[in-house]
């Protein structure tokens, strides 16, 4: 696959953008990189780009916030059954090369910048856990291997479990950890993921560090609800042009 110079800025320039949210919050690098990688290219594309450089985020997350070992043997069940779903959202992606993938995508940012608005009290997963443990694991496992996005899922399974932030931090790197291996062993298998784009991948992992240590340090500095508030507006900005796409291939297609 051919890569144009001004991609590859591209690829530099969000990554870093990502590493910076991702540092500041704790989670949500894959969510901030693949809709704007989208934006240039399909997802499939995009999300290959970011298989490597999330794996790094997540490690880094999980070892800041608490021993590694403690985080896989209280969370381990749910990013396994994740991991399955993952498997199944990729397997979808790599069979069926879709643009209406970007549609998925815009939706699932929708559901995350939405779900502020509505008050989520719901006994299912107290009362019943093994099966919200199943629902939510595959579901969010599903639409991450599929669009890269399972925070929304996630966000309301651990509101419901009641973790605490450090918990919810874990529980969702944890998550994507799992789902980022599977998704780089399937694309590997499939001759998606070529010698030169895990080149790449790796030449970007400089850049993301780099860009983690200064939204850890940005964390720090400035007021965490107005930084939040100005990344939410982007995803929004992002998840409209995102539709206009699909929209604009579907006319065309007519």
């Amino acid at each position: 696959m051919e890569l144009s110079f001004e991609f590859l800025i591209a690829l530099g320039l969000i990554l870093f953008i990502s590493g910076i949210f991702h540092g500041t919050i704790g989670f949500g690098f894959p969510m901030i990189a693949t809709p704007l990688l989208a934006l240039f290219t399909d997802i499939q594309t995009a999300i290959m780009f970011t298989i490597i450089p999330t794996i790094l985020v997540n490690l880094t997350s999980i070892i800041s916030e608490e021993k590694f070992m403690v985080v896989v043997k209280n969370f381990y069940p749910f990013a396994v059954i994740a991991m399955v779903g993952s498997a199944l959202g990729t397997l979808l992606l790599i069979y069926a090369h879709s643009n209406y993938f970007k549609l998925f995508l815009a939706l699932m940012i929708l559901c995350y910048l939405l779900m502020d608005n509505f008050k989520i009290n719901s006994r299912f997963v107290q009362q019943h856990p093994k099966k919200a443990l199943g629902l939510f694991g595959l579901s969010a496992g599903f639409f991450g291997g599929l669009t890269n996005v399972m925070a929304p899922l996630l966000i309301v399974y651990s509101m419901e479990s009641k973790f605490t932030k450090s918990q919810t931090i874990q529980f969702s790197n944890l998550c994507f950890l799992l789902g980022k291996i599977i998704q780089f062993i399937l694309f590997s298998l499939y001759g998606t993921f070529t010698l030169q784009n895990v080149g790449l991948s790796l030449g970007t992992l400089s850049i993301v560090a780099v860009a983690l240590y200064w939204g850890i340090k940005i964390k720090r500095q400035i007021d965490i609800k107005t930084y939040q508030r100005f990344i939410k507006v982007l995803l929004f900005v992002i998840s409209l042009v995102l539709l206009y796409q699909v929209y604009s291939v579907s006319g065309e297609a007519m």
